[in-house]
C-alpha cells in the first residue's frame, strides 16, 4: 500500500492512467447525465450534515453534477477542484445553466489550491482510486476542512462481483453497457482498493481513523477532522 516514502517518488501527474480530457471527459459527462438518480441521492446524503451557510468542497467533481444538486438543495456554498481542464470547462457550463454560482477550478487533489480550514465538509465520489497520492490527498483533504467538519469519499470496492457490474450497467444500452463493464473489469479493478488497503491508508493520514460501509459494488469512507 502506499505510504509517504513512496508518494514522494512518484512523478508529479495527479492522477493513475489516462488523463480525462476532451472527447473522453465528453463521453463520461454524457454516460453519467444517464445516473443522475445518484447524485441526487448522494446530494441528499451530504445535505443532512451540511446547512446553508455551509461551504462544501467537492474534489475531482467532473461535470459538476453532484456540486449541483447539493447547491440546488441546500443553497450553500460549493466549489470543485479537478485536474481535468476539459471537466472544470464542462462543469461551469453545466452550473451556468442551472442559474447557480459554484466555483469550479483546477487543481490537483494532492495539493489543492485552497486555504487550510475553511470548508465544513469535503466530498469526492469515484475518483479517489485514480489519485497517485492518495496519501497526500487525504492529507489536503484534512488541511481545507474546519475542525469539526467531515468528509465523505465513495469509490469502487476492488472485490466486486460480475454480478454487481451486470446490474450497475442496466438500463445502459447494449454497446454502452459492454464498454463500461470492459472499463471496470479491464481498468478501474486494477486501481480499486481493497478494504483493508483502505483502512491502512487512512491510518496513515492524518485522520487517522474513519469509519468504512460497503455495498455491493462501492465503499463509503466516512472521515472527521477533530475540534
Amino acid at each position: 500500500m502506499t505510504s509517504a516514502t513512496t508518494e514522494a517518488a512518484v512523478p508529479l501527474k495527479g492522477y493513475r492512467g489516462a488523463g480525462m480530457e476532451g472527447f473522453i471527459a465528453g463521453w463520461y459527462a454524457r454516460q453519467t447525465a444517464k445516473d443522475m438518480v445518484r447524485f441526487e441521492d448522494t446530494a441528499r446524503r451530504v445535505a443532512a450534515h451540511v446547512g446553508r451557510r455551509a461551504c462544501v468542497l467537492e474534489i475531482a467533481p467532473g461535470p459538476g453534477y453532484l456540486a449541483i444538486e447539493l447547491a440546488k438543495l441546500v443553497g450553500c456554498r460549493v466549489v470543485g477542484v479537478d485536474i481535468s481542464k476539459t471537466f472544470v470547462r464542462i462543469a461551469n457550463e453545466n452550473a451556468q445553466k442551472a442559474g447557480l454560482d459554484i466555483a469550479f477550478e483546477e487543481g490537483d487533489a494532492a495539493d489543492l489550491p485552497l486555504p487550510s480550514d475553511g470548508f465544513d465538509f469535503a466530498v469526492c465520489t469515484a475518483a479517489f482510486k485514480n489519485f497517485s497520492r492518495p496519501l497526500a490527498a487525504l492529507n489536503e483533504m484534512y488541511r481545507v476542512l474546519k475542525p469539526g467538519g467531515s468528509a465523505l469519499i465513495i469509490d469502487l470496492r476492488k472485490d466486486f462481483s460480475p454480478q454487481a457490474i451486470r446490474d450497475y450497467v442496466k438500463g445502459n444500452g447494449l454497446i454502452n453497457g459492454a464498454i463500461i463493464k470492459w472499463t471496470f473489469n479491464a481498468m478501474l479493478k486494477k486501481r480499486a482498493y481493497t478494504v483493508e488497503g483502505i483502512e491502512r491508508l487512512v491510518a496513515q493520514s492524518q485522520f487517522r481513523r474513519g469509519d468504512l460501509r460497503l455495498d455491493a459494488i462501492a465503499f463509503e469512507l466516512w472521515l472527521r477532522k477533530p475540534e
